[in-house]
């Protein structure tokens, strides 16, 4: 699909934007999410954005370039150009909730392993 360069008026493109914005804020859960992205993007594109998040995420944890040249296959360029971007409100964000999703599961993890140890097995 093709769409036109020409410009749209400011107050219909405010207005598709927050519609577009608020139709992915509505998205409940991860399966949503799933079934909304690969109907509007097209699998390169959806490779290309998880890539650009998963960069963040090893810059994030210090990851040599190198590591994640090799890992995600991807170029010295793109890293270079998330690197660039990693302090911007949109990579913070993501990566705040990267790592309230991991902090969840470490403690879902260490609450599971307690409960084992002090209920009885079954």
């Amino acid at each position: 699909m093709q769409f036109s360069e020409k410009r749209l008026n400011s107050n219909l493109k405010k207005q598709i934007f927050q519609i577009f914005y608020q139709t992915i804020a509505d998205l409940k859960n991860t399966d949503e999410a799933e079934i909304f992205f690969k109907d509007f993007l097209s699998k390169t594109a959806r490779t290309a954005l998880a890539k650009k998040l998963a960069i963040a995420v090893f810059l994030d944890k210090k990851r040599s370039y190198q590591n994640i040249k090799k890992t995600l296959g991807v170029s010295s360029s793109s890293v270079a150009e998330v690197y660039k971007r990693l302090s911007s409100p949109g990579f913070q964000l993501a990566l705040k909730k990267v790592k309230t999703e991991e902090w969840a599961d470490d403690w879902s993890k260490k609450i599971g392993g307690a409960l084992k140890r002090i209920l009885p097995q079954e």
